[in-house]
């Protein structure tokens, strides 16, 4: 951990505020103390991942607490984001160091070009020399198109920027084989998979209530990650120099994996199926099974308005949702396809027809 040479740390709300929630310049100066420290050893570079926006809007507004309803949350982020941006270009300006603001929604992610571009800010800002500070667009991301919370987006970030380690901080300084709260409980220092945390209960509610991220969505998070062969560390904020250090803090997630094509890990966990495609038995074994591209011939129903290359569900009979992948038709094309095989396809309708509807190469397996 302490050699890492790119790391993504994402911090979350309950960690940058004060009891009445409100932003804590205090809290955000210690954290930047550890961040501009740890990015001025070697050629460390650091990625931060921050919420914090709707929490720093809330006062401004008049708000005494987080807002459950969308149209609220938005305005207390259009206040919050300039003020947690200022917040920190003022606290690194202390060390000389220059920060980017990177904006990012689901939809960005899930959207090639956009995920591309995103990707070459991000590696830009580091080559000059910046430090990006990466949140969700919360003023424009609609609830479709939501990450949620920054955990996932951090997991996303990391494999994006091609991370050697992901330390996600929080209230609480590692995963705990019950409640931390209680006399008797231990933490776990470390998981090799999910085997480690058979039988424990994770807890999903923060403790300040004015974020969205729990210790289910860290857990989550941290598995994203270590599936695409990225180190997690899970720890408070106070222990956020150790964890940089390689210290002996919170819980460390070792990888469980190995890197995947960019496309393939949106296509997982950043994706929003814009239809399905409910396939009969065979075409469900060929593709789980025999890791096959999907043909029309395999097709019993579709669902859904899209255009050839958005992501679309694969569903078994039963409506399970098996698969998701880049569609190579659209959907109102398909109809005519369906149960058909591609040779008799190609005799009718001509040789474009004659291919996949879902190629392999663009397809991502959803259990097992």
């Amino acid at each position: 951990m302490g050699t890492a040479r790119r790391i993504v740390v994402k911090v979350g709300s309950s960690s940058l505020t004060s009891a009445a929630g409100g932003l804590d310049a205090d809290r955000v100066d210690a954290l930047v103390d550890v961040l501009a420290k740890s990015r001025g050893t070697g050629d460390r570079e650091v990625v931060l991942v921050s919420s914090g926006a709707i929490a720093a809007g809330l006062a401004p507004l008049g708000l005494r607490r987080r807002p459950r309803d969308l149209a609220r949350q938005q305005a207390a982020a259009s206040v919050g984001q300039g003020l947690l941006v200022a917040r920190y270009t003022a606290s690194f300006a202390r060390y000389g160091v220059r920060v980017g603001q990177v904006l990012l929604t689901s939809d960005d992610m899930s959207r090639r070009a956009h995920h591309r571009n995103a990707s070459r800010t991000l590696d830009k800002l580091l080559a000059m020399g910046a430090l990006p500070i990466v949140n969700e667009n919360d003023t424009v991301a609609t609830d479709e198109i939501r990450f949620g919370d920054n955990d996932r987006l951090a997991a996303l970030v990391a494999h994006l920027v091609h991370a050697d380690l992901l330390v996600l901080l929080s209230d609480v300084d590692g995963v705990y084989d019950g409640d931390p709260s209680r006399p008797g409980t231990s933490r776990i220092a470390e998981i090799h998979g999910p085997e480690d945390l058979a039988g424990v209960e994770i807890g999903s509610a923060g403790k300040a209530g004015v974020g969205t991220g729990g210790m289910v969505t860290k857990v989550e998070a941290a598995r994203i990650a270590a599936a695409a062969g990225i180190p997690v560390v899970l720890t408070s904020a106070v222990h956020a120099a150790d964890a940089l250090g390689g210290g002996d803090t919170g819980t460390y997630f070792h990888p469980t994996g190995k890197r995947s094509a960019d496309r393939l890990l949106w296509l997982q966990h950043a994706s929003t199926p814009q239809g399905a495609l409910t396939l009969d038995d065979g075409a469900v074994a060929a593709v789980v099974q025999g890791r096959k591209s999907l043909l029309p011939a395999g097709i019993a129903a579709v669902e859904g308005e899209f255009s050839a290359g958005d992501p679309v569900e694969l569903r078994d009979a039963g409506g399970r949702a098996v698969a998701r992948g880049l569609v190579s038709f659209d959907a109102k094309e398909i109809p005519r396809l369906i149960g058909r095989s591609t040779h008799e396809l190609a005799r009718e309708l001509g040789p474009a027809y004659e291919r996949e509807v879902v190629h392999r190469d663009d397809l991502v397996l959803l259990h097992g």
